[in-house]
C-alpha cells in the first residue's frame, strides 16, 4: 500500500511538471542586453520546450553611403533633384533611401597624388601651377588635403591639413624621380583615406604609366573601394599620338575612376589641366548624398553592386555616376 501511494505521488509530480507553463528562454534575458555583432550567421539553438522555434539570425546592418553625381547631356551638373527623383538598387533589389542631401557640405579629405617620374619631367611645372589653383579653389577650413609624390617610391610630402601655405610649400617641393609606382600610390593613398570622415577623394595627376609597383590593378581598385574613395584621374598626354603612351595604364585609370564614382580627364596643356581641376571642384560642390540600410540580411557574396537611377521625367541624356558597389567584409 505504501509503495502504491509513493508511486501515485511520483506520477502526480511528473504530471504537474508537464502541465506547468514553460517560459521561453528569451523572456529571461535582461531588458537591455549587450549588443553583439557576429560576422557569421548564428546557428539555431535547440529549444528546451516541446514547441518548434524559428532560427534567429544576427547581422551587422550598416548605413551605405553613395555619393552621386548627376550631369546633363552636355556634362553640366544637375543640382535641383529631390529624393523622389532617385531609385537605388543593390544587386538588383530596390532599397529604401534613408538619407538624402543635396549639395552636401560634408568635409572633404583629398589625397592629391602627383606623378613626378622621369616621363613627366617636361610637364611638372604645369602640373604644379595647376594643382595650386585647384587647392586654393576647393579647400575650405573644414577640409583636409594631403600630397603624395609618385616615383619609384610613394612619399607623403604633406599630411592632411587645411593650411594653404603649408600645402603650397609641399607642392613646390615635388621632385623628379625614376620609376612610377602608380598602383602603389592608389593603394597607399586610399589606405590613409580609409579611416577619415566625410567625403574621401583621390586625385591623380599622371601619364598612366606604372613600372615599379608592388600592388597590382585589382588590389589598388579594391583598396580604393574599401576606403569609399572617389578617384579622379587627370591623364597628362602632351603629344596625343606619342608612341610612348601607356594606353593600358590609361585604360586601367579610366576603369578605376568609373568604378569609384569619379571621372577621368585628358590634358595636353595648362588650360586643359585647369579645366579638369575646375570640373572636379564643381562636382565636389554639387554631389548628392544618398544612403540606405541594405534590406537583405544575409550576404550572398563579399561584393554588393549598387545602381542609382534617376526616375524624373525628361531625363534623357542624364548621366549618373557613383561607386560600383561595396565589400561586405571589413578591410584588412
Amino acid at each position: 500500500m505504501k509503495q502504491a501511494r509513493a508511486g501515485l505521488e511520483h506520477w502526480s509530480l511528473v504530471l504537474c511538471l508537464l502541465l506547468s507553463p514553460v517560459i521561453p528562454a528569451r523572456a529571461q534575458e535582461p531588458a537591455n542586453p549587450t549588443p553583439q555583432a557576429p560576422q557569421k550567421q548564428s546557428s539555431p539553438q535547440l529549444s528546451q520546450t516541446p514547441q518548434k522555434q524559428e532560427p534567429t539570425f544576427r547581422v551587422n546592418v550598416r548605413l551605405v553611403n553613395v555619393f552621386t553625381t548627376v550631369t546633363d547631356a552636355h556634362g553640366g551638373p544637375i543640382a535641383n533633384l529631390t529624393k523622389d527623383d532617385f531609385r537605388v538598387l543593390e544587386d538588383g533589389v530596390p532599397q529604401t533611401i534613408s538619407v538624402f542631401d543635396r549639395e552636401s557640405e560634408l568635409p572633404l579629405s583629398i589625397a592629391l597624388a602627383v606623378d613626378t617620374s622621369e616621363s613627366t619631367r617636361r610637364d611638372l611645372d604645369l602640373e604644379v601651377a595647376s594643382a595650386k589653383k585647384f587647392v586654393h579653389s576647393v579647400v575650405r577650413p573644414v577640409d583636409r588635403l594631403a600630397i603624395f609624390q609618385i616615383t619609384e617610391n610613394v612619399d607623403r610630402v604633406i599630411g592632411f591639413t587645411s593650411d594653404l601655405k603649408w600645402i603650397d610649400r609641399g607642392i613646390d617641393n615635388l621632385r623628379v624621380g625614376a620609376g612610377t609606382s602608380l598602383y602603389d600610390a592608389i593603394y597607399l593613398a586610399a589606405d590613409e583615406l580609409m579611416d577619415r570622415e566625410g567625403r574621401k577623394v583621390l586625385v591623380l595627376i599622371t601619364d598612366g604609366g606604372d613600372t615599379t609597383s608592388h600592388a597590382g590593378y585589382a588590389s589598388a581598385l579594391r583598396r580604393a573601394q574599401q576606403a569609399e574613395a572617389i578617384v579622379y584621374s587627370i591623364i597628362v598626354v602632351p603629344i596625343a599620338n606619342d608612341a610612348g603612351r601607356n594606353t593600358g595604364g590609361e585604360h586601367a585609370l579610366i576603369q578605376i575612376s568609373k568604378d569609384t564614382g569619379g571621372k577621368y580627364y585628358y590634358a595636353e596643356n595648362l588650360r586643359q589641366l585647369d579645366e579638369a581641376f575646375r570640373q572636379i571642384s564643381e562636382e565636389l560642390r554639387t554631389q548628392y548624398l544618398i544612403a540606405y540600410y541594405p534590406n537583405r540580411k544575409v550576404a550572398d557574396s563579399p561584393f554588393r553592386r549598387i545602381e542609382v537611377q534617376v526616375t524624373k521625367k525628361d531625363s534623357d541624356g542624364v548621366q549618373v555616376r557613383h561607386r560600383a558597389g561595396y565589400y561586405t567584409a571589413p578591410a584588412r
